[in-house]
């Protein structure tokens, strides 16, 4: 087989065998596929297209690139969530410690930013000395021992994905819905967990902009999933305007405290306790989703999910001080105000162009080797529906540099403001479906 007709194959639209995703896969591996070829085959297949037997053969070859975790042995039931990835989406860091203080065991493999955020790794990095490259022994016992651990894509875990996902990342092919299913089922079954919770997010601040899209790549996951053997729940929630107030590493981190606390925004907490919900049901300890949300709220208020989420970051090296004195966190030089040009009501608030707000000091990467500064954010003042007088700050920007003029443009052109009333938009916009192997 040839890679240039593999990549010429896909541009003109045509199917591909098995063997030839496995070489594609396997030549990226051993470096005889460059990333050039790997980039113009990406952007093929996001032109093109892959079918389900193509998307479930990518996924297959990502999981068999490497080891698979076995989870047998760390007791109890285990789980696993993913995001799509959206703006302020830090719900893995409250998730995580809240279903490990419930009662769960959450071995979570996360990855860094796609686009123009950080992601999970990136913001746990925030915290001074946290170890995200966990050795194998260690992530089992941690998780066995404390209930949770939260480490990068290294070693042998799916490492052909881990390749192919920081190539999309820099070459405009990240909203590919095939590209996207294969790259998360296949870390779920890597990570070898039994109950797998996707939220899938839809909206302008997402990859998927719109019901049908996520509709769509919840369903491939979904046939993916089974044909490979694994039950996957999803659920689809909004992202048309960003996650709780806070964008970027350090400030996300913040809220993510503070959530914690019983103290965080309602969004998050919504949306915190109805993923949990649905893994202490699949994972056998809740009989009613009000007896879940009623376990979780538990955990918080006695201070166990907190307490969980310090115990991971001791283990995992982190200074725990960090999590008490947010100013030991990455500080920026400087905080800009925005204020409001009017009296009104927020209407809409454009996540993207808070993400892109956020890349343009430096939260987002725009190559693979861009560095990200961690200190570097937006924390907004105000969510669709607040009311506001002209004057009143809207959003803080948080910044390194002197003159950060493209950020705060597009800060101020992603409100926009009505006179009357607004209702927020729903969290949750198609409730948990799932399809059994």
């Amino acid at each position: 087989m040839n890679i240039v007709d593999i990549i010429d194959a896909k541009r003109r639209g045509q199917t591909h065998s098995q063997e030839e995703i496995a070489f594609l896969v396997h030549g990226m591996q051993q470096g005889t596929v460059r990333d050039y070829q790997v980039a113009a085959w990406l952007m093929a297949v996001c032109l093109q297209g892959l079918n389900l037997d193509e998307t479930t053969w990518l996924t297959e070859a990502f999981v068999r690139s490497g080891d698979q975790l076995d989870l047998s042995g760390v007791g109890g039931v285990t789980v696993d969530k993913h995001s799509t990835g959206g703006v302020g989406d830090k719900t893995t860091l409250v998730l995580a410690p809240l279903l490990a203080a419930a009662g769960v065991k959450v071995a979570k493999l996360s990855g860094r930013g796609l686009g123009f955020t950080g992601g999970t790794i990136d913001k746990l990095e925030a915290i001074t000395g946290f170890e995200t490259a966990l050795p194998k022994a260690q992530f089992l016992k941690q998780v066995q021992e404390i209930g949770v651990a939260i480490g990068r894509q290294t070693g042998n875990l799916a490492p052909a994905d881990g390749t192919m996902y920081a190539l999309r990342d820099v070459t405009a092919t990240v909203d590919s819905i095939p590209l996207i299913a294969a790259s998360v089922v296949s870390k779920k079954i890597a990570a070898g967990a039994s109950v797998i919770v996707l939220d899938i997010k839809c909206g302008r601040g997402a990859f998927m902009k719109d019901l049908t899209q996520a509709r769509q790549l919840a369903e491939t996951c979904q046939a993916v999933g089974q044909r490979l053997g694994k039950r996957l729940v999803t659920v689809i929630s909004s992202m048309e305007q960003p996650l709780g107030y806070a964008v970027g590493h350090s400030v996300e981190l913040m809220e993510v405290i503070r959530t914690l606390r019983g103290e965080g925004p309602a969004d998050l907490t919504e949306l915190c306790q109805a993923l949990g919900s649905i893994a202490l049901l699949e994972a056998g300890l809740a009989k009613t989703p009000q007896d879940a949300v009623q376990q979780l709220t538990a955990c918080v208020e006695s201070g166990r999910a907190l307490a969980t989420f310090k115990a991971m970051v001791v283990a995992q090296g982190g200074d725990p001080e960090c999590l008490e004195d947010f100013s030991l966190l990455p500080q920026p030089a400087r905080i800009s105000m925005i204020p409001s040009p009017v009296t009104g009501t927020v209407q809409s608030i454009d996540a993207l162009m808070i993400a892109r707000a956020a890349q343009a000091v430096g939260a987002g990467r725009r190559t693979k080797e861009d560095p990200i500064d961690l200190g570097v954010g937006v924390v907004l003042h105000k969510k669709v529906g607040d009311t506001v007088q002209q004057g009143e700050t809207l959003v803080e920007l948080y910044s390194d540099a002197a003159h950060a003029t493209e950020a705060m443009d597009l800060l101020r052109d992603a409100f926009c403001f009505t006179e009357g009333p607004v209702t927020p938009p729903p969290l949750i916009l198609l409730e948990p479906t799932h399809a059994a192997p």
